[in-house]
């Protein structure tokens, strides 16, 4: 049996998880007040603040922390690597307190997970971060030789959802083609090809559909007269694409069960911009079926949006007729990342070389 802590940093909490093999002992959010975050000039600084906090939790808990086999923390931007479980090494190290790709709370915890780990003797890793790039050459070009195509989405939760559906139906994840639909406050919709997502909205600032926070492809006209007006500085316009897009812009929410329940009150603002949300989802889900040239084994949708029954059919009810679809609701990164150390101390696969990635 391996026992492992996982930690999963946020703005303003720190998750953790308990596992042992892949059963959860415990979980719990310790939140950070804005007061007690805004005392450190940057996400780096907060290290010896959270690591404390999580001592003392453990230690409040009775637990010790010499009890665990690893320390898994949550992967953060780093340079672009292919998918997998990474050891925690000195050049990440490094990598993460410079932020390569930018500063972001998930930095930390592939940081605390090395401070934690090597205090007790045992291994240290990190799992799918979300700069995981295996795309395909082709997909990397955008039309301007200035503006490649990059990878940024939700790969932990993507890869394993496609090895849970590929579990449950007795094959390997690197047998198949899958599409992947995560539907969160960003969307990301996915092709996977035996293993590798070779192709992918990005997640973040500019591709794809519109989500409840972020304005997906925008009409790159408009946008650049937007821009050039003199109305709006580079943050606001920044800030118009991830954070106030989608949703947030249409209607001013962020939350996809409000649009809901405003649709079933017979919203009829509400009622198009949801359903303006599946039809941008459904061409992305028949862009990468064509990626696929067709031939794919099952569409996946998942994340919270998901939990509700009436988008997923009527994404369903536009894209069934490429594979089947199957939902697995909601985002279970704790338990993804507890797997991703499982499968290499059980010796199933081999921790990656972050340096030779």
């Amino acid at each position: 049996m391996i026992r492992s802590l996982i930690i999963n940093p946020g703005s303003t909490s720190t998750k953790l998880g308990i596992f042992e093999d892949e059963t959860l002992i415990m979980d719990e959010t310790l939140r950070h007040s804005t007061e007690e975050i805004a005392q450190y000039k940057s996400v780096i600084d907060q290290m010896d603040f959270r690591k404390d906090i999580i001592l003392h939790f453990l230690s409040e808990k009775q637990i010790d922390v010499k009890s665990f086999d690893v320390i898994v923390g949550r992967g953060g931007l780093l340079k672009p690597i292919p998918g997998g479980t990474y050891e925690v090494t000195d050049a990440m190290v490094a990598d993460l307190k410079r932020g390569v790709q930018g500063e972001h709370a998930s930095n930390l915890g592939g940081l605390l997970a090395r401070q934690i780990a090597e205090s007790i003797g045992v291994k240290s890793y990190i799992v799918d971060p979300v700069v995981v790039d295996e795309l395909c050459d082709e997909a990397r070009l955008s039309g301007l030789p200035e503006l490649p195509r990059t990878s940024i989405f939700h790969p932990l939760n993507h890869k394993a959802v496609a090895r849970r559906f590929a579990k449950e139906n007795g094959k390997k994840y690197e047998d198949l083609r899958l599409i992947v639909v995560h539907l969160g406050g960003g969307v990301s919709v996915g092709a996977h090809e035996y293993g590798k997502v070779i192709d992918v909205f990005n997640a973040l600032d500019g591709d794809g559909a519109f989500s409840p926070e972020r304005a997906g492809g925008l009409p790159s006209g408009a946008l650049m007269r937007l821009c050039f007006s003199g109305k709006y500085t580079q943050d606001q316009v920044k800030k118009m694409i991830t954070g106030n897009g989608g949703f947030n812009a249409y209607l001013g929410t962020n939350d996809a069960r409000e649009v809901v329940a405003r649709v079933k009150d017979g919203d009829k603002d509400a009622k198009l911009v949801l359903d303006a949300f599946i039809f941008q989802l459904s061409k992305n889900i028949g862009a990468q079926a064509a990626v696929l040239k067709g031939k794919v084994d099952q569409i996946i949708i998942t994340g919270g949006i998901a939990y509700n029954k009436g988008i997923t059919d009527a994404i369903t009810e536009r894209v069934g007729f490429i594979a089947p679809v199957t939902v697995y609701p909601g985002e279970d990164e704790l338990l993804a990342l507890a797997q991703g150390a499982l499968r290499v101390m059980n010796g199933e696969e081999q921790a990656k070389d972050y340096e030779a990635a």
